[in-house]
């Protein structure tokens, strides 16, 4: 089964169209390296919790909406090289490419797929 990489952040809506070319350029650089596939979603209908949510995880401001993202890897070992290699890959340098949004409030993590339908 593939594994998948998740990513959920809060980007300034200033920054949309900003975002969707650093993500298009980044998706280039986690093909190169093994990546089967990158998705970037811009969100639309993300409710405020109550208890948790979307906006309250990644403490989104009133001037940023949340982004959804996952990369689908081959397998975990695949991953586990292509991520070493896409983080040390020049392209993506802050000072090349600088991420428009707070990296620090990103959530992110590995997942096995355990259902595929």
């Amino acid at each position: 089964m593939n594994y998948i990489d998740g990513f959920v952040a809060a980007v300034p809506n200033a920054n949309r169209e900003q975002y969707i070319a650093h993500a298009e350029r980044a998706a280039e650089v986690f093909k190169d390296f093994g990546a089967l596939q990158v998705v970037e979603c811009w969100g639309d209908d993300v409710p405020e919790g109550t208890l948790t949510s979307f906006p309250m995880a990644v403490k989104r401001g009133d001037d940023e909406t949340v982004v959804f993202a996952w990369i689908v890897w081959p397998s975990k070992a695949v991953r586990d090289v292509g991520m070493d290699k896409v983080m040390n890959d020049p392209r993506l340098k802050s000072d090349v490419e600088p991420m428009p949004f707070d990296g620090k409030r990103m959530i992110y993590g590995g997942f096995q797929v355990v259902v595929d339908a």
